[in-house]
């Protein structure tokens, strides 16, 4: 009787051993998933600042080139703002690719191609003030239209 008590004893050790190795697992399993979801979002969400960032950089930089197109400022002075505006157009490239990558939501993809593509016009718009003005908001109004589909995209996935 002693035995089979003991044999009892024993298996419900290793029994609830188990039973509790299977739950740790599945919590670590839960923590792990989670730690992954947080790191992606944070992915998510730099590869949207990141080229919010570097949009406006580039936005900024195409209006100062076009001003000095307009006021007529020297050659030299117009071929280092093109040399910038080309450094920072190539800026744009990873973080618009990052996000590629990791947002498929289609609004924040249209968003940010609309984004890009009114930026890069306006270099199209050095043609009179008003032009340049006219495409600096439009762009600027897509960058905040970027902005604002990022948020509500962040605000569904929370």
């Amino acid at each position: 009787m002693e035995l089979l008590v003991a044999v009892i004893a024993i298996a419900g050790t290793l029994l609830g051993a188990f039973v509790s190795g299977k739950f740790q697992e599945r919590a670590a399993g839960r923590t792990e998933s989670a730690v992954r979801g947080d790191q992606l979002r944070r992915d998510r969400l730099e590869a949207v600042t990141n080229l919010a960032e570097v949009i406006s950089t580039h936005r900024s930089l195409m209006w100062r080139r076009g001003d000095a197109v307009l006021e007529g400022a020297g050659t030299e002075h117009i071929d280092d703002l093109r040399a910038q505006t080309q450094e920072s157009r190539s800026q744009v490239t990873r973080p618009l690719v990052a996000l590629r990558i990791l947002i498929t939501d289609p609004a924040i993809r249209t968003a940010a191609d609309r984004m890009v593509t009114l930026t890069y016009a306006m270099r199209d718009a050095y043609t009179t003030a008003e032009a340049l003005t006219r495409a600096r908001e439009d762009a600027k109004t897509a960058c905040d239209d970027f902005v604002e589909a990022a948020a509500a995209y962040f605000a569904r996935t929370a």
